[in-house]
Order: C-alpha cells, then structure tokens, then sequence
C-alpha cells in the first residue's frame, strides 16, 4: 500500500489551538488547509466564525472546534453550552476535553454523563474525545476509553498538544490493542517525521491531530521520498 501528500492530507487535522495564536495564524491555517487540502481544521472556538467565512466555500475541509479546552475541568452545563455554540457557530466536528479530575477521582459515571450530553447535543457532528495522556496511567487510559464507547462518541484523541509530550506511539499502542474496533482514534502531539505516522497508521489510526507547520513539513518529507510516496 502507498500513501501520495495528497492521501496524508486527508488524514490530518491542522490545528492552532495555542493561547497566544491570532488572525495571522489563523488565516495561516486556512491557507494552508487550501493549498494541500488537508481534512479538517482546528482553532480555539472564538475563531470558530471567522473559520467559517475564510472556509465556508470548502466543503471537504471540517472546521472543528474544542469544547472544555483545555483543561476539561468546566462544569457539564457550560460544556453543553460551548458545543451548542461551536456548532451554530460553523463548526463539523467537537473536540471534547475529558474531566481529567473526575476521572482520576474515580467518579465515572460522571464523566460518562459528560460525554454522553455533548454527543446528544452533537447530533450528526462527529465527538473526539481528549484523554491527554500524558496525566493517566495505563489503567486511567482503559478505563477512559470504555466510558467514552459506552457514552458513543466517535474518536478517543490522545493529547491537547497542551503538556508536555506523551509518547503518542506508546499510548496509542494501548488504546488500540484495548479499543479494538470499538471506537476510531485520533492521534496528536509529537507526530514530527514519517517513521512515527507509518507507526501510527499501521496501528489503525483513523485521524491525526498535527500542528500547521509540523503537517506541512511531513508532507514535504513524503513529496521528497522515491516516487513521492509511503510504502505501507
């Protein structure tokens, strides 16, 4: 199997979802999202609209949002609330910050109910669900994933891109010998050269979460392999 630029592109998620990122950078990741085509693109929710104006003409490009971000420690009711608006406000797609304390206390049926309200309220919007590994063990990592299968969201997410690096390959080795086909997974955060997206990707990730600049640059690297492509 071989994977062309374009074929990557499709895959990914670019994202600028840091504090301190402006119109530049969020003009930035438009353009880029145009010229390479990349899937989906990601920003903090009050760019949200703007997103929509610069995008809207594109159909094949997701903007997405995040919800609770990114600490995940916001109350359930306001966590509804900002995935209403993302939604009204243009957004295809949620990334929902799990309750990294409620689930490290051992309060699962709370953390369960969480998800569940943002997925009913979703609708036909696709739920990604942050675990941000980094801060769970390897039993915290399970369990989180059986609560967000029993609540139906559609992807777990390893990391905000928030913390310090996980390593990403590890933590998705877990996830997915447990998920199984039982939920997709979405990958981010330290995703910088081919041999870790070949990794990634022959452990059956669906999706990958990269910042804008690192995204470009691996598809760069692939454009400059033998023939242009990945041999899987």
């Amino acid at each position: 199997m071989q994977l062309h630029p374009d074929d990557m592109a499709r895959l990914v998620d670019i994202s600028a979802v840091q504090a301190p990122n402006g119109e530049g950078e969020i003009r930035e990741l438009a353009k880029y999202a145009r010229e390479y085509g990349f899937l989906g693109v990601h920003a903090l929710p009050c760019w949200t609209p703007f997103l929509r104006e610069l995008l809207g003409d594109r159909k094949d490009i997701l903007i997405g949002g995040p919800v609770g971000f990114p600490s995940g420690g916001h109350t359930k009711d306001i966590k509804v609330q900002e995935g209403r608006q993302l939604i009204a406000n243009g957004a295809r797609e949620i990334d929902l910050m799990i309750n990294l304390g409620m689930l490290r206390s051992g309060r699962y049926h709370e953390v369960e109910d969480e998800i569940k309200a943002i997925v009913e309220i979703s609708e036909d919007v696709p739920v990604k669900v942050i675990l941000e590994v980094y801060h769970l063990t390897d039993d915290e990592i399970k369990k989180a994933c059986e609560l967000c299968i029993n609540a139906a969201a559609d992807f777990v997410k390893t990391s905000t891109g928030w913390t310090p690096s996980a390593d990403t390959v590890e933590a998705v080795s877990l996830i997915t010998s447990f998920v199984g086909d039982a939920i997709k997974v979405k990958a981010a955060g330290g995703i910088r050269d081919l041999q870790t997206f070949k990794k990634l990707h022959a452990m059956g990730v669906a999706r990958f979460g990269i910042n804008v600049h690192a995204a470009v640059n691996l598809l760069q690297q692939c454009s400059d392999l033998p023939g242009g492509v990945i041999e899987l």
